[in-house]
C-alpha cells in the first residue's frame, strides 16, 4: 500500500468518526431539548432550578432639547454568600461589617446585623438578603470596601442582583400625561400608550430557588440577555411646563377647587409645549397632585360654557352677511324665556335693550348669543352643526396625541331623543354637549392659525441611540375653515374681550391677547342644574402674531370668585406673561393706550419721592390707597387702585436704590453722607454697596444708571460735591458731568422726564410731550431724619408742544 493510499484512508476515518460525533451531539441537543425536555424540567425544579424572565431595560422619555422626563436607571440587590468567607476573616471583622451595614442602611442595628449573618453560616446558607433597599452603582462600590466585603467576591461573598428601576427626573411635572406602566401591566400616560416601544425584549436567567419567594441567580453566562427598548421624543417644553404647573397649582390652593388644567400649544405646529392636570390630593389637605389627565379624559369632557360662543359667532359670520355693529335686542332684566326654561345674562349690558353682536360676545350675553343663532339657525339647526363640524369641534383627536383614555367629543344632533326646543339656544353658549379642553384649545389654536386646523400633537418621534427610528407627522387641513373676512371680525371680538370685555382685568398694553372666558354652571345626575361652576380662558397670544393657544380650567372654584373672567383668566395672563419675557421669538412691543377708563396695573415698582408719586396719580385722576405717611414709597398696584407701600431707610443701613431716578438717589444718599459717584444716564440699574449693609459715614458708593450713551461721550464716574460749610437740610444738588471727546466741554446736565398726557380734543390723539429741565434753583429736600411734613421747593423750566407742534416755554414753583 502506497503512502498517499494509507493517508487518504486515515483522513477519511478521521472525517467519519468527526462526522458521527457530531452527529451524536445534534441528537443529544434534540434528546434533551424535545424527548427528555419535561424530565429534567422536572428535575430542575425538584432542585429549584428555574429560567426566570429578565425584563429589559425600558426606553426613556424625552422632552425638547433632550431633557429627559423618564428613564431606567440600573439599581443593586444586595446579598451575601457567608460560606466562602475564611474562619479567621470573618471572626476578626464580623463586628465591623455589622456596624457599616448599620450605618450605611440605617434599617437595623449593630446587633441584628450580627445575628442575621452569624444565624446564615450555622445553618450554611450561601446566599443571604443583607437588605431590602437597593442601593446605585455608587453605593454599591462603597459596599465593596467595607470589611470581609473587601476580599473580593470569591472570598469576601458579597454579591450583587442587577434592577432597573423607573425613575421621573422632574418628579410631579407632566407626571400624568408621561404616565406610567406597574407590574400588572397597566397605567396611564404616554408610558401606557408606548408600552410596547418602550418595553425592549426581555432576557431570561438562570435561578435556584433558596426560600419561598427568594431566589438566587446561578452565574452570569446561562442567560439571554434582554434588548433595551426605544426612546420616546416629545413636543413638552420643561420651562412652559413648570411656569404653567406653578401658576395653576397656585390658582387652586387660592380658589380651593375641586381640579385645574392647562394646555399650551404653538399655534403653527400644533406641538404640545405643555399639559398639567392637578386635582385634590386625597391624603393631604390643600395639596394638589397629578392624579388624572383632566385635559382629555371623560372627567375633564363636560359642558364648555361660554367659550364656545366664538364658535357659534363664527357660525352665524359664515352663514350671514351681518357686521360687528349690526345689534339684537336682549331686553332690560337680563332674563328672556325660550319654552319653559328661562335664560339668564350674568349682569344688564347697557340700558337701552340693545347691543351689537361685537357687544354680544365680548360680554358674554348668553341672551344675545342664544337669539341669534336661534333666530338664523332655529329652522334648520342641522346647518349650525355642519359648521361646528367644518370648524373640527367633532373631529376626535386621539390618532394624532396618541395618549390612551382620550374621551370622544360629544355634540347633540336633532335625530337623539334628547333634542328639544330649548337645545340649540343653549348649545350656542356651550351647553348640552361634551368637548375636552384639548379639543377646545385646539380650535383656538386654529383661529389663531389663520382658520387652518392643525391636530395637536404630543410625541414627535421613536428613536434609539439618537437614531430616529419613525418621525410622526401632525394631521392638518391646509385649508382655512371659513373666509378670511369672517375670521378678521372673529378675531377683533376676541381682542375685544380682553380690552373692554369680560377678561378685561388680564389686559396689557406689553403685548396682546385675544381669547374668550367661560363659566358654565355644573348639572347633577338627576340633570339639574346646581351652582357649582366649571371655569375657563381660552385663547392665545400675543395676538397680532399668534405663536402660543392655551386653555386654563379650574373646576368648582370656591369663595366670592366663581366666573372664568376671576378665576381662570389670571391664570392665562401669568403663563403668558412668562412666556413673553422668556422666549426670544416674541418680541414684546408696546401697544397703544386703549380708550377705556380701566385702571392698568403695568406699573414699576419703584422706589420714589412720595410728593411725586401722588401728584402724578392727582393729575392721571389715579385712585390711590394708603396706611402710612411716608417720605419714600414703592407703589403696589391693585386690580383698581395703587396702594403705597412704604420704603424704610435705616441711617445706617444701605438703601435699595434700583430704579430711583438719579436725582432722588443723590438726596437719599447725600443725606445719609455718603460719597456719591455715578455713571450713564437714567434710573438707577445696579449699585455698588449692597442694600441692607452697614457702612460709615463718608464711604463712597457708585450707582450705575440705565440708558443710552451718545458714541462721542464719555461718562466718567466722578463724586458729587457737597458744600461742607451747610448741615444737611441745605445740602445742593450737582449737574451731571460727562466729557464730549470732540469739544471737551462738560455740559449742562439735564434731567428728562417725558410723559403722555390725555389731550382734551375731540380726537383725544394728540400727546403733549414734556421735557423739565430741573436747573440749580432747587431748595433741597429735607433730610430722611429731619420733620416729615417740611417739603421741598423746585424751581423749573418746561418746554410744552401745543396742539400745532409749536415749542413753548413756562416757568413754574411746585411744592
Amino acid at each position: 500500500m502506497s503512502i498517499k493510499k494509507a493517508i487518504l484512508i486515515r483522513v477519511q476515518i478521521v472525517y467519519l468518526m468527526m462526522l458521527v460525533l457530531s452527529a451524536f451531539i445534534v441528537f443529544q441537543i434534540l434528546n434533551l431539548q424535545i424527548l427528555q425536555n419535561n424530565h429534567w424540567q422536572k428535575r430542575a425544579e425538584d432542585i429549584g432550578l428555574q429560567y426566570r424572565i429578565k425584563k429589559a431595560p425600558r426606553g426613556n422619555i424625552y422632552a425638547e432639547n433632550g431633557i429627559m422626563l423618564a428613564t431606567s436607571i440600573p439599581l443593586y440587590k444586595v446579598a451575601m454568600d457567608v460560606m466562602v468567607v475564611d474562619s479567621t476573616i470573618y471572626k476578626d471583622n464580623i463586628f465591623k461589617l455589622s456596624e457599616k451595614l448599620s450605618e450605611f442602611f440605617g434599617d437595623k442595628s449593630i446587633e441584628q446585623y450580627t445575628k442575621l449573618i452569624n444565624e446564615a453560616r450555622k445553618a450554611k446558607k450561601r446566599y443571604v438578603i443583607i437588605s431590602q433597599k437597593l442601593v446605585s452603582f455608587t453605593d454599591r462600590e462603597k459596599l465593596l470596601k467595607f470589611p470581609i466585603f473587601s476580599e473580593g467576591k470569591n472570598k469576601g461573598g458579597l454579591m450583587f442582583e442587577k434592577i432597573e428601576e423607573r425613575t421621573y427626573p422632574f418628579g410631579e411635572l407632566a407626571s400624568r400625561t408621561v404616565g406610567f406602566v406597574n407590574d400588572n401591566q397597566e397605567g396611564a400616560g404616554l408610558e401606557l400608550s408606548f408600552n410596547k416601544n418602550l418595553s425592549g425584549t426581555n432576557g431570561k436567567a438562570l435561578y435556584q430557588k433558596i426560600t419561598a419567594g427568594e431566589w438566587k441567580p446561578i452565574g452570569t453566562g446561562a442567560r439571554i440577555q434582554p434588548i433595551s427598548g426605544n426612546d420616546i421624543y416629545t413636543t413638552l417644553d420643561i420651562n412652559t411646563q413648570d411656569v404653567a404647573h406653578k401658576a395653576l397649582q397656585d390658582a387652586l390652593m387660592k380658589h380651593k377647587a375641586k381640579y385645574g388644567c392647562v394646555i399650551v400649544t404653538d399655534v403653527k405646529t400644533g406641538a404640545i409645549k405643555a399639559m398639567v392636570n392637578l386635582g385634590k390630593n386625597k391624603d393631604k389637605e390643600g395639596e394638589y397632585q397629578e392624579n388624572y389627565n383632566y385635559a382629555i379624559g371623560d372627567q375633564g369632557s363636560i359642558d364648555p360654557g361660554s367659550t364656545f360662543k366664538t364658535a357659534s359667532m363664527l357660525a352665524l359670520l359664515e352663514d350671514s352677511t351681518f357686521s360687528l355693529t349690526d345689534s339684537v335686542e336682549i331686553g332690560k332684566t337680563a332674563e328672556y324665556k325660550y319654552y319653559d326654561r328661562t335664560m339668564r345674562d350674568t349682569y344688564v349690558i347697557g340700558k337701552t335693550g340693545k347691543i351689537t353682536i361685537q357687544q354680544a360676545l365680548e360680554n358674554s350675553s348668553n341672551i344675545g348669543v342664544s337669539k341669534l343663532i336661534t333666530q338664523h339657525f332655529g329652522k334648520n339647526p342641522e346647518k349650525y352643526l355642519s359648521y361646528l363640524e367644518k370648524f373640527g369641534l367633532n373631529t376626535p383627536l386621539d390618532s394624532n396625541v396618541r395618549l390612551v383614555g382620550m374621551a370622544k367629543p360629544y355634540i347633540k344632533n336633532p335625530k337623539e331623543p334628547t333634542w328639544s326646543g330649548v337645545t340649540l339656544p343653549w348649545m350656542s353658549v356651550g351647553y348640552e354637549l361634551k368637548l375636552s379642553p384639548l379639543q377646545m384649545v385646539a380650535f383656538y389654536g386654529a383661529i389663531a392659525n389663520n382658520g387652518v386646523m392643525i391636530e395637536p400633537y404630543l410625541v414627535k418621534s421613536i428613536g434609539k441611540n439618537d437614531k430616529i427610528l419613525k418621525n410622526f407627522v401632525n394631521k392638518s387641513k391646509n385649508l382655512p375653515f371659513c373666509k378670511k373676512e369672517n375670521l378678521e371680525k372673529l378675531k377683533a371680538m376676541l381682542e375685544g374681550v380682553v380690552e373692554r370685555g369680560t377678561a378685561k382685568a388680564i389686559y396689557t398694553q406689553k403685548y396682546k391677547i385675544a381669547g374668550k372666558t367661560g363659566t358654565s354652571q355644573k348639572l347633577t345626575e338627576r340633570g339639574r342644574y346646581i351652582k357649582k361652576y366649571h371655569t375657563s380662558f381660552a385663547g392665545y397670544f400675543p395676538a397680532d402674531k399668534p405663536q402660543y393657544a392655551c386653555i386654563v380650567v379650574i373646576d368648582e372654584p370656591e369663595g366670592a370668585e366663581q366666573y372664568g373672567a376671576d378665576v381662570s383668566a389670571p391664570v392665562f395672563r401669568q403663563i403668558a406673561d412668562r412666556l413673553v419675557k422668556q422666549d426670544l421669538n416674541i418680541e414684546a412691543k408696546p401697544i397703544a393706550q386703549r380708550e377705556t377708563s380701566l385702571f392698568v396695573t403695568d406699573i414699576p415698582e419703584t422706589t420714589g419721592w412720595a410728593d411725586d408719586y401722588k401728584k402724578i396719580c392727582e393729575e392721571l385722576q389715579i385712585v390711590t390707597t394708603s396706611t402710612k405717611e411716608n417720605m419714600w414709597v414703592t407703589p403696589n398696584a391693585g386690580r383698581y387702585e395703587i396702594d403705597w407701600k412704604p420704603t424704610t431707610v435705616k441711617a445706617n443701613t444701605v438703601p435699595n436704590l434700583k430704579g430711583m431716578t438719579l436725582k432722588d438717589a443723590i438726596f437719599l444718599l447725600e443725606g445719609l453722607q455718603l460719597q456719591v459717584y455715578y455713571t450713564g444716564k437714567g434710573r438707577v440699574k445696579t449699585q455698588s454697596l449692597m442694600p441692607g449693609n452697614s457702612f460709615r459715614k463718608g464711604d463712597k458708593i457708585t450707582i450705575n444708571l440705565e440708558g443710552e450713551i451718545s458714541a462721542n461721550t464719555v461718562v466718567i464716574a466722578r463724586p458729587i460735591r457737597r458744600d461742607t460749610t451747610q448741615n444737611n437740610n441745605n445740602q445742593k444738588r450737582d449737574t451731571t458731568r460727562s466729557i464730549t471727546r470732540q469739544t471737551e466741554v462738560k455740559p449742562e446736565r439735564k434731567t428728562e422726564n417725558k410723559t403722555e398726557e390725555k389731550s382734551e380734543n375731540k380726537e383725544n390723539k394728540i400727546d403733549n410731550k414734556i421735557e423739565r429741565k430741573t436747573e440749580n434753583k432747587t431748595t433741597p429736600r429735607p433730610n430722611n431724619e429731619q420733620n416729615k411734613s417740611q417739603k421741598p421747593k423746585k424751581s423749573m423750566v418746561i418746554y410744552r408742544k401745543d396742539k400745532n407742534g409749536k415749542t413753548f416755554k413756562e416757568e413754574r414753583t411746585a411744592n
